[in-house]
């Protein structure tokens, strides 16, 4: 059986085995530490917090934190924060000259620019712990186990905790991305979500077969149906492009000729992956944050951002899931620089002129295929609203497309690229037959 091979082959590599058993490594050590709970705190008075999390918004926060929100855990803030900041240090680097500056400085620069982001991830801990606490405070008061929370040291003493789980958290990515497979802080995610799926699956299997009135196992056969064909739909698109034909002119050295051939730029329709989706959901948790997780005590205004089912949340997570597509592929796609590259090596695209022509015939190729792809990505987001209305339980609905499944897709896709990448070098199979190579971020065929 070839996957069976292919395992074997991945065993054989060294360098490979050492990578996938530090990933695993890593990911134990993150998902023991989401059960630690925060010292001072009694696990057995969390129901009420259990409860909150259970649905709506919360609930999609909890599984980004792999359930470590609903823990209490020292892991309760999870990875969202440094992704918060990240967004702020990203914008800033298109708006202010300082960061721009930055940017430009190479190495160096990207060092100081992640400097800045951790310093920024720890103010944002600083201002989120406390509002954690007061939540958790509440919770535990309609447990019947009151917390006091104020200017005193348990307070102290749980938001440096929690700041210090985060931050560890954020390091573990980044050893991911180092020394493991796949990026860091999108694993750390997709673990969170991982651990959600088989909780989800069986509570969807007891609704269903305990509701025979409506179809009862029929319809949650259905539903695991559509949610694989969604699953296949977004594969399609993330790894969907537009190919560019180049022509290479001839040139002769001495008794040699080359060039003279034809080849084809792939352009991603989701240049960006899965980063518009992480980036997007981020902003959607800042009213929760603001409100200290406590959605009691929101305005009407700020409880319809904070209602996942809601008009107003999908409208505008869609809309920024839109503009952060366009935002990312501006970052990761620079038309100017492939027309250089071409011109350089004596290439063309035929019927454009090289140099400036070229550079905005690629620009307006990308723009056209942005923008569908944009929408679809936006449109598998807001599934799992649509999802509910058709009775499928909240834990369920959160893999009718939504953010949970593009970010399983797309991590595990770039995870595979990269484990690909290491069994062609060394003359291995890969997961897939010869010619069917997945295609990674950049959208370039891993051969």
């Amino acid at each position: 059986m070839r996957f069976i091979e292919t395992i074997k082959n991945i065993w054989k590599i060294e360098d490979l085995r050492g990578r996938l058993l530090t990933t695993l490594l890593f990911v134990l050590i993150y998902r023991f530490g989401s059960f630690v709970v925060l010292p001072g705190i009694d696990p057995t008075a969390l129901s009420a917090l259990h409860s909150q999390t259970a649905g709506g918004l919360m609930a999609l926060l909890d599984m980004f934190s792999g359930g470590a929100f609903s823990n209490a855990s020292i892991f309760a803030l999870g990875i969202m924060p440094y992704i918060s900041a990240s967004i702020v240090i990203q914008l800033l680097s298109i708006a202010v000259p300082y960061f721009q500056k930055m940017q430009k400085e190479g190495e160096s620069g990207r060092q100081k620019m992640n400097q800045i982001t951790r310093y920024l991830t720890v103010a944002i801990l600083l201002f989120q712990g406390p509002s954690y606490l007061v939540n958790l405070a509440v919770q535990m008061g309609q447990a019947g186990q009151p917390l006091t929370v104020g200017f005193n040291w348990f307070t102290i003493s749980s938001t440096i905790l929690l700041c210090a789980g985060s931050m560890f958290v954020m390091w573990l990515g980044e050893r991911i991305t180092d020394r493991g497979v796949g990026n860091g802080i999108s694993f750390i995610i997709l673990i969170g979500i991982i651990a959600r799926l088989p909780g989800a699956l069986v509570q969807e299997f007891s609704s269903r077969l305990n509701d025979t009135g409506t179809g009862g196992l029929m319809v949650f056969v259905l539903e695991v149906v559509i949610l694989l064909l969604v699953f296949a739909f977004a594969i399609m698109l993330v790894q969907g492009t537009r190919r560019i034909p180049v022509q290479y002119a001839k040139r002769i050295q001495g008794n040699k000729q080359y060039g003279g051939v034809r080849q084809y730029i792939p352009l991603k329709v989701n240049a960006a992956n899965v980063m518009p989706i992480i980036f997007a959901q981020a902003i959607m948790f800042i009213p929760i944050a603001i409100v200290g997780f406590n959605a009691s005590e929101a305005s009407a205004f700020t409880r319809a951002f904070m209602d996942n089912n809601g008009f107003w949340y999908n409208f505008v997570f869609a809309l920024l899931i839109i503009a952060f597509t366009y935002f990312y592929t501006a970052i990761i796609i620079n038309p100017v620089q492939m027309a250089e590259n071409l011109k350089l090596n004596n290439g063309f695209i035929p019927g454009v002129k090289p140099g400036k022509k070229t550079a905005e015939y690629i620009d307006t190729i990308m723009s056209r295929i942005t923008l569908p792809g944009s929408i679809l990505l936006a449109l598998i987001a807001i599934l799992p609203a649509f999802a509910r209305l058709f009775g499928v339980t909240m834990g369920f609905a959160q893999f009718f497309g939504g953010t949970s499944l593009l970010i399983m897709v797309g991590v595990i896709l770039d995870t595979l690229q990269q484990i690909e990448s290491h069994l062609l070098m060394r003359h291995y199979d890969g997961f897939f037959e010869s010619g069917m190579r997945i295609k990674g971020r950049s959208g370039a065929m891993a051969y």
